[in-house]
């Protein structure tokens, strides 16, 4: 039996204060399809938008979701992690092109293993990921002042209604990310 690879990454969303990133570990036999679901479970996206993985100059993504080819990209099933990315690697995730979230992925270390890690484990992170739709980086740091200057203000008040009461963009769940992590690997969701 031979070794296994176990990748540790950090994700980070990018240009936005105060910063919202997770690390996790993930199986090297993995692709970045799969990769695209643990990310959007870990970082609490509703998986309702299209996304793309930037490698240096090639773009991924799923083709099922690019049906007339507009968008360009190739398919991202294809691409095993342990095949090209190494320690130091850095890429990027695109998730939802409208509030365009950018995302620095870094493979921070590479570990072999005897057996595959089998399920992707949340091991740390800060902050509520922002909510689906809410703008982007401009409109949810607006939010943000909102919620800080004038908590029971009608536009934060309106913000709410719309993100849920109990929204706390400092509460991060490790637990509750890796329960989801746990539920797609059961379920098999994300295919290859």
């Amino acid at each position: 039996m031979g070794t296994h690879p176990i990748f540790t990454l950090h994700i980070q969303i990018q240009d936005l204060k105060p910063e919202v990133w997770r690390r996790m570990t993930v199986d090297g036999s993995d692709s970045l399809g799969r990769l695209h679901h643990f990310i959007q479970v870990a970082m609490g996206w509703s998986d309702s938008h299209m996304h793309e993985f930037n490698l240096g100059d090639m773009r991924y993504g799923d083709l099922k979701l690019d049906k007339d080819g507009g968008v360009g990209y190739l398919d991202e099933r294809k691409i095993i992690l342990k095949r090209h990315l190494m320690e130091g690697s850095e890429f990027t995730y695109v998730y939802d092109y409208g509030d365009h979230w950018r995302h620095r992925i870094v493979v921070e270390k590479v570990e072999q293993s005897d057996e595959p890690l089998g399920v992707a484990q949340v091991i740390a992170g800060e902050r509520a990921c922002p909510p689906d739709d809410i703008g982007g980086t401009g409109e949810y740091e607006r939010f943000l002042e909102c919620l800080s200057e004038e908590p029971e203000g009608d536009e934060t008040l309106q913000f709410l209604e719309w993100t849920g009461k109990d929204f706390d963009p400092n509460r991060f769940d490790r637990h509750a990310a890796n329960a989801g992590l746990l539920r797609l690997a059961w379920n098999r969701w994300g295919g290859k």
